[in-house]
């Protein structure tokens, strides 16, 4: 990967965010992420409308945050975005931190995938669109597939689950 993107906002916590023991509430941290990942995204013009427009849904998968320092009313608080992976999924590291110290408060990462908007089937492999808007080759003989469970698998209430396969060569 030729290149890092990185982007931070600065927010101010507001009284709402808090829990009745005067912190952060945890699950504002995601949204907190979310306004850091969307200026990081904004960086190279593939924002959440860019993406609709492209034909692909890119919904979180996994979320981790890890709570070092509580984060009270009123503080300043600067959120970093890093982009770290791009080829077959967006991984997005995170770090909050005090405005004014610099003291790492939490840290955290997202993954997202590709979903074409049209057939709702999973993308492999970052579509085209991505590379492009990130100025980097997309790897050479590529491919990208998606693929639900074998043609033998059930879901959990037992009916055969839909199984569709296909390929686009990019």
């Amino acid at each position: 990967m030729s290149s890092v993107r990185t982007a931070a906002v600065e927010i101010v916590v507001p009284f709402h965010d808090l829990d009745p023991a005067g912190i952060v509430w945890h699950g504002n941290y995601a949204k907190y992420f979310e306004i850091a990942r969307c200026t990081l995204l904004q960086t190279f013009d593939y924002n959440y409308d860019q993406m609709l427009d492209s034909g692909y849904l890119w919904p979180v998968i996994d979320l981790r945050v890890r709570y070092v320092q509580m984060v009270r009313f009123n503080q300043r608080i600067k959120v970093t975005a890093t982009l770290r992976e791009w080829e077959y999924r967006l991984g997005i590291d995170y770090l909050v931190a005090d405005a004014e110290s610099g003291m790492r408060l939490t840290k955290g990462t997202t993954l997202q995938v590709a979903v074409d908007l049209k057939t709702r089937e999973l993308c492999l492999m970052s579509p085209r669109i991505l590379f492009e808007k990130l100025g980097v080759a997309v790897p050479e003989g590529a491919t990208v597939r998606a693929s639900a469970a074998p043609a033998a698998a059930t879901t959990q209430s037992g009916d055969p689950a839909a199984v569709n396969v296909r390929e686009i060569t990019l």
